[in-house]
């Protein structure tokens, strides 16, 4: 078994400039802000589509997760980032179809993990994921991605909080 390549992101202060570098593992071993993008699909009738991770993901094995997730590299921007966790996990174009940033958060002013960008993709068609990144999917109006986290359908951390923050449940 081969292993994985060390992930080097920008290390950052609690107003999000970027003070060094660090690796993903020592960053969250060690809780150290750093910065991630987000994102949601969302369909004409206001259903969120959720996938659910594999089980050989390292973090919240089959868990529920955001439609795009993934850390921001070192030096890259946060719209960057975006754009190529979208193309890696959905393999979806966002030249072909309408986005919009919708939030931007610290997590020296809420619960949330990290640093993020949390963004919106408007589309009606089910994407072609990446199977190393999810196994299956559904979409879900925000109200009932809730409630199955709140009966125990395991989820990754931040999803609830940014549910709740984004669209106001």
């Amino acid at each position: 078994m081969t292993a994985a390549p060390v992930e080097w992101l920008d290390l950052v202060n609690e107003r999000d400039e970027v003070v060094g570098t660090v690796t993903r593992e020592d960053a969250w071993a060690r809780r150290l802000p750093v910065r991630v993008v987000n994102a949601f699909l969302i369909n004409a009738r206001g259903q969120l589509w959720i996938p659910r991770r594999t089980q050989t993901k390292r973090t919240f094995p089959g868990c529920l997760d955001m439609s795009v997730g993934g850390h921001v590299e070192r030096g890259e921007s946060y719209e960057a980032a975006f754009l190529r966790e979208t193309q890696e996990e959905l393999n979806l174009d966002l030249g072909a179809v309408p986005w919009r940033e919708v939030a931007a958060f610290s997590p020296f002013e809420t619960t949330l993990s990290t640093f993020m960008r949390v963004y919106e993709i408007q589309a009606d068609l089910t994407p072609h994921f990446n199977p190393d990144d999810f196994s299956g999917a559904e979409w879900l109006t925000p109200g009932e991605l809730l409630r199955r986290i709140e009966h125990g359908d395991p989820a990754k951390g931040d999803l609830a909080e940014l549910v709740r923050r984004c669209y106001g449940i």
